[in-house]
Order: C-alpha cells, then structure tokens, then sequence
C-alpha cells in the first residue's frame, strides 16, 4: 500500500494537537485551593511540624509512667585471690587443713522499678505545656493553609486576568492590522498623509508589545500556580471562566470580633501564651522535694561462696536541691519575662487583625463600586468610539482622535474584563483577614 506524505502529516498534526490538548489541564478554584491544601511544600511542612509536637507530647506523657530497668552481670575472675575476714594475709587454708574455695565467677542480676510521686507539679504542667504547643502547632499549620489557599486564589485568578487580556489585546492586534493595511492603500492613493500611517503604525507597534507582555505573564502566572499544586511544570491550566465571570458579590460579616474569634494565628499565640504560664509553674517546681516510689528484686551468686536470691526491696526516695532555693530565682524571672513577650505579641497581632480587617471590607467594597463603574465605561467608550469613528470617516476628526478613542475603548474592556476578577480576590482576602477562608471552601474537614 503507498502512504500518501500528506496523510503521515495529517498523522503527525494530529498527534501533536493531542499532546498539547492532554497538557491543557481544566481547573476550578475550588480544586486547585484543595490541591494546594493537600499537596504544597508549606502544607506538607506545616503537617511535619504539627506530627512532631504530637510526638514530644507523647513523650512527656510517658514520664507519667514507671521507669522498669532490667540488668544483669556475669564476670569470670581467672586470677582472683579472695581470702576471708578470718583468714590471716599468708594464709592458703582453712581451720581444716583444706585449701580455700576458688570465688573465681560472679552472677549478678537486678530488676528496679521507680514511679514519681511529686516532682513539684513538673510533670502535670509539662505535659500541660507541650499539650497547648501541639494546639498552638496545628492551629498554626491551619493558618499556613490558608495562606496558601489565598496564594493559590490570587494566582488562579491573577492566570484569568493575563488570559483575558492577551485575548482582547489579540483582538485589538488584528483591529490594528487592519487598520495599518487600510491605511496603507489609503496612503498610497495620497487620501491621508503618510504621518497618519506611521502612527497607525506605532499602534499596532504597542499593542504588539502589549501582546508580548501579556503572553509573558500568563506563562509566569500558570508556572507559580502548577508549582505550588505540584503539577507536571509543563501542564497548562484553563481557568474555568464561568466560575469567576458569574459570581456574584456576597455581603460578608467584616465586624473585627469575627476575626478575633477565627483567626488561627491568634489561636495559636493564645495557647502559646498558656504553655509560658505552665512555664512559670514548671520553674516554681523546682522548689519543691522530689519523691519517688522505689521497688525491685535482686540476686547474687559468687561461686563456692555465697547465693542469695529473692532479695526484693520497696522504698521511697526523697530528693531537695536545697541550692535551687537560691539559684532558681532567675529561671522563674526568665519564664515570667517570656509570658510578658507572648501576651504583647498577642496585642499587637490584635492590633493587626483589626487593621487588616478594615483594610480588606474597605478594598472589597472599593472592588464592587468599580465594578459598577466600569460598566458604564465600557458602554460609554464603545459609543465614543463609535462616534468617533463616524466623524473620520466624514473627515470631522482626524487620526489621533480616532486612535485615542480605540485605546480608550480597549482599557475599559480589559478593565471590566477583570474587575470580576479583583472582587473575586478582594472577597477572599477579606475571608482570610476575618479567618473564614477554610471554611467558605470546606477545607476544615480536609
């Protein structure tokens, strides 16, 4: 059978069209804030961290708890010359006559129990301690998720608005081609002068640039977000566009005392702010005696002398650093200083809160007015451009007017193009400032 070039070809196109259509990856905001959440570098090191309090917690824990210790000896003694206490120092033999036992081989072995009884309340306040930084610690590995997820839904939509531009500025170009080609005949046929074709030219030569600058930014854009989701590096996202260009403004509870009851990191500076207080507990301690409950059980058996076996023991120890009275004066005045540092901390992130807060209802408000406003825009441009239009076209206005009024019309296109963009942005941010980020994607069951 002969094979046509022109269908190995159409083969070749086809295999490439497939390739490219395989790397472009569909993708809803929703999805990519729940990939982030499960997949990204910080998500993962903010679950490493929150396992390792887990750990130390644990660990302290089981100092509650018995310490059982096992231990045995057995040592041959090939050179050993033992005399008894009643034996004179050149002596060799017994009263008998009967030379001594050879003591040449010792079995030891040993098991001790010991339990705290009171440790000056050091016990019960550390695991106490570690308790509220394994809270603190996963509170802070929530709101490093929602950091995350705000990144992922300014760069999902960030990727949106450089789509959407290149794609009216691709329109624009071929508007600008054709005018540069209109008035290029019109310009051979000495009906505009040759100036009116440069800047015609010029235009075309911006919007190319604009062109290049767009395409730019869509490349950079959707390598942050596949990098952060750790998606191949090639994949090409599509943005799902009904999801941001039908949204729709929602009134949202922006009163400062919401945040202060969602926000994570200030959860967090709390239970850090309790673990210094069980600090100060832990260093009082110190004070205090210590005592143990002690038991065990032993065995001794030096060969051709003595065996003695269920040597079993029960007792208590006591233990008092009486210096610690005097020393450990600075380690409570260092536990107390640092409260004081957590408990301003803790101020001034409040302080903070609420400016963000009202930073954030104030650009979300300032997005949904601009929105408004740029539908007016984009109808008022249209019309002037329309105008404008007519009136070269009757020889009314000249070129810069005509060139002005397309510019005028493009900005407010793109302008409009991605104000469903900042509110979408602007609405997030505030979810974040007032920490109901995770809840409005449903993340907190993640």
């Amino acid at each position: 059978m002969k094979i046509n070039p022109l269908m190995l070809f159409g083969v070749f196109f086809i295999g490439i069209s497939s390739i490219e259509a395989q790397e472009k990856t569909s993708l809803t905001l929703s999805d990519a804030v729940q990939m982030a959440w499960e997949k990204s570098s910080e998500s993962s090191l903010a679950n490493s961290k929150v396992n390792s309090k887990k750990y130390e917690l644990q660990t302290v824990k089981d100092s509650q708890y018995p310490d059982l210790k096992l231990q045995s000896q057995y040592q041959y003694l090939p050179t050993a010359n033992i005399h008894m206490a009643s034996q004179s120092s050149d002596d060799t033999t017994d009263g008998s006559g009967e030379s001594s036992p050879k003591m040449n081989q010792v079995v030891f072995a040993q098991a001790a129990v010991s339990m705290p009884l009171f440790s000056g309340f050091k016990i019960q306040n550390n695991v106490e301690l570690h308790n509220n930084m394994y809270l603190a610690e996963s509170a802070s590995a929530v709101k490093t998720k929602e950091d995350v997820a705000l990144r992922v839904v300014n760069y999902y939509t960030n990727l949106y608005k450089a789509q959407k531009s290149l794609e009216l500025l691709e329109e624009n170009k071929k508007s600008a081609q054709q005018r540069v080609t209109d008035f290029t005949e019109l310009e051979k046929n000495g009906i505009i002068p040759r100036n009116d074709l440069l800047k015609a030219q010029l235009q075309l030569s911006r919007v190319q640039l604009l062109v290049d600058e767009a395409k730019n930014n869509v490349s950079i854009t959707n390598y942050y977000l596949v990098t952060i989701l750790k998606m191949d590096p090639n994949t090409k996202i599509a943005v799902n566009e009904a999801e941001l260009t039908q949204f729709e403004p929602r009134v949202l509870q922006s009163d400062a005392q919401i945040a202060l009851e969602n926000r994570k990191d200030l959860e967090s500076i709390r239970l850090q702010g309790k673990a210094s207080e069980n600090n100060i507990k832990i260093a009082k301690g110190s004070y205090y005696p210590s005592i143990v409950l002690l038991g065990g059980y032993a065995l001794l058996d030096v060969k051709n002398f003595v065996n003695a076996t269920n040597l079993t023991n029960v007792g208590v120890g006591l233990s008092y650093d009486l210096s610690g009275l005097v020393k450990n004066s600075n380690n409570v005045k260092a536990a107390q200083s640092k409260s004081e540092e957590v408990k301003h901390s803790e101020e001034i992130l409040t302080d903070n809160i609420k400016v963000q807060v009202q930073k954030a209802a104030e650009d979300y408000d300032l997005a949904i007015n601009q929105d408004v406003v740029f539908d007016q825009a984009v109808v008022q441009a249209s019309e002037n451009y329309r105008l404008v239009k007519d009136k070269y076209e009757n020889g009314l206005s000249d070129t810069n007017d005509l060139l002005e009024a397309d510019v005028d019309q493009l900005s407010t296109k793109i302008n409009k193009a991605l104000s469903k963009a900042n509110i979408i942005q602007k609405y997030y941010q505030l979810l974040s400032a007032t920490g109901q980020i995770s809840q409005s994607f449903n993340l907190s069951k993640i």
